[in-house]
């Protein structure tokens, strides 16, 4: 796969648009088909947005992931981190400015207060643990605020957004034990309170993340169908339990959950 593709972290790009299609159907049904054209127009925002996002992410994180993350195109040299630093803040910027298309207040200003926190988090709060965790997983919710906003009310989907940045804390924390050994310049949450400490916080976002996803089936406020969320918690639950011992297998689980999890959002709006 070519370098850049590579460096835009192609799988996280193109989840973070099904990510904001699912939001959009949810908010929309299948008043989606009615909304097409902003539909269209978000998918490039989201799709931008991601790729931008990693490519300043590799530009500063360079020397960390010749640790942590070897393979990836600017360790390597086939990419400098100058060239990964432009080719970030251009498609962030892109992003911003497809979004005037939609000629929505809403969705403009959600991107750009998305657009100001990823460049915040990568120019400073990154270095701050906790706090740059809770801002990754905030700009995680965003997708589906984003993705409501663009075919409605950016509120319907408020309380998708939290489920998500809820799991996607417990994520960002275990990514940060599994890199322990690479990074510099970061006080990260396992190296303030210690590896066993931060564990515990993500186990609390993990299962946080299942408790509000069973809201949904005792309340009714989706079909059925939305019972397959089951499997996200399962994996979420596999998660909790692997990231004492093993969190690169308890992020990647986590990433599994969060996919169903989209599955089950899908098919509940689908017969309500």
């Amino acid at each position: 796969m070519n370098a850049y593709l590579r460096m835009f972290r192609m799988i996280n790009a193109v989840m973070g648009v099904v990510g904001a299609l699912v939001a959009s159907f949810i908010a929309a049904g299948t008043g989606i088909v009615d909304c097409w054209q902003n539909v269209l127009i978000m998918a490039a925002v989201v799709f931008l947005f991601v790729a931008g996002g990693n490519s300043i992410n590799d530009s500063i994180d360079y020397e960390i992931d010749k640790v942590s993350h070897p393979e990836r195109p600017v360790p390597k040299g086939e990419i400098t981190p100058r060239q990964a630093r432009n080719v970030g803040y251009a498609l962030l910027l892109g992003s911003f400015a497809v979004s005037f298309l939609t000629l929505d207040i809403a969705a403009i200003i959600l991107v750009l207060i998305a657009v100001i926190l990823m460049v915040a988090y990568e120019l400073t709060l990154k270095q701050r643990g906790f706090v740059g965790n809770v801002t990754i997983a905030v700009l995680t919710g965003m997708v589906f605020l984003v993705g409501a906003a663009m075919v409605g009310p950016w509120t319907e989907n408020l309380y998708i957004a939290a489920m998500a940045a809820a799991v996607s804390v417990g994520r960002e924390i275990s990514k940060d034990i599994e890199d322990m050994e690479g990074d510099e310049g970061r006080l990260t949450l396992p190296m303030r309170i210690g590896v066993r400490n931060a564990s515990i916080v993500a186990c609390i976002f993990y299962l946080l993340g299942v408790a509000m996803s069973v809201i949904p089936l005792v309340t009714g406020m989706y079909s059925i169908l939305y019972a397959i969320v089951v499997v996200a918690d399962a994996f979420f639950v596999i998660a909790t339990v692997s990231v004492f011992s093993a969190p690169h297998k308890a992020q990647k689980m986590a990433k599994f959950g969060m996919l169903w999890g989209l599955v089950a959002f899908i098919l509940g709006a689908i017969y309500i």
